[in-house]
């Protein structure tokens, strides 16, 4: 073999290797867009859920108004951080709309009444349901932007990265306080299981 030949071959190889993590980049790029459209979906259907909800618990809620205007408000965020499409606005908005919900959860935990009524029951199946399906999408996000982030600071393709000018995508932000931080005696205690 000659020596054109065998730095041919090279070339070829490292051709193929600069393809192989470029199409790494960009097809991570895809999936993390993708999942925030999924983010918007799924707060979206719990929107749109929103309305059905209120009407079917209204009469119980005569005195808990403030829960109602909070989730209306919360429906409200979600319809304009679908407009706004940046995954940080969506996430800010499903964090607003979960304690708004939580006063819903629990007037229908503590309300046989509302518990045996069928469509409300059906109704905050669904927004849990929901919940479970953004949850998951979140979580699909960070692990995607994780994956990507890292290829960008990992040697050999952060030089690609740093050839295409690939930038960092940012993660999601939580809040570093609050109540889905806070772990009551309720939630340690062991399980007893009765044989």
């Amino acid at each position: 073999m000659s020596l054109s030949t065998i730095l041919l071959i090279i070339v070829i190889v490292i051709g193929l290797y600069v393809l192989s993590i470029y199409n790494k980049f960009k097809t991570t790029d895809v999936r993390i867009k993708a999942s925030i459209q999924e983010i918007g979906n799924q707060l979206k259907r719990q929107a749109d859920l929103i309305p059905n909800l209120v009407a079917s618990v209204k009469g119980y809620f005569k005195h808990e108004q403030t829960a109602l205007t909070k989730i209306t408000d919360a429906r409200k965020s979600i319809l304009s951080a679908l407009k706004s499409g940046g995954a940080q606005n969506l996430v800010d908005a499903a964090g607003k709309l979960q304690g708004a919900l939580g006063g819903i959860n629990a007037v229908f935990e503590s309300t046989p009444e509302l518990q045996a009524a069928g469509p409300t029951k059906q109704l905050m199946d669904e927004v849990r349901d929901t919940s479970d399906k953004l949850m998951y999408s979140r979580r699909t996000l960070i692990d995607l932007s994780a994956d990507y982030n890292t290829m960008i600071e990992t040697v050999p393709s952060s030089l690609i990265a740093g050839l295409f000018k690939f930038q960092a995508k940012p993660g999601l932000k939580t809040p570093e306080t609050g109540s889905h931080l806070e772990v009551s005696s309720a939630d340690t205690k062991t399980p007893q299981v009765d044989l």
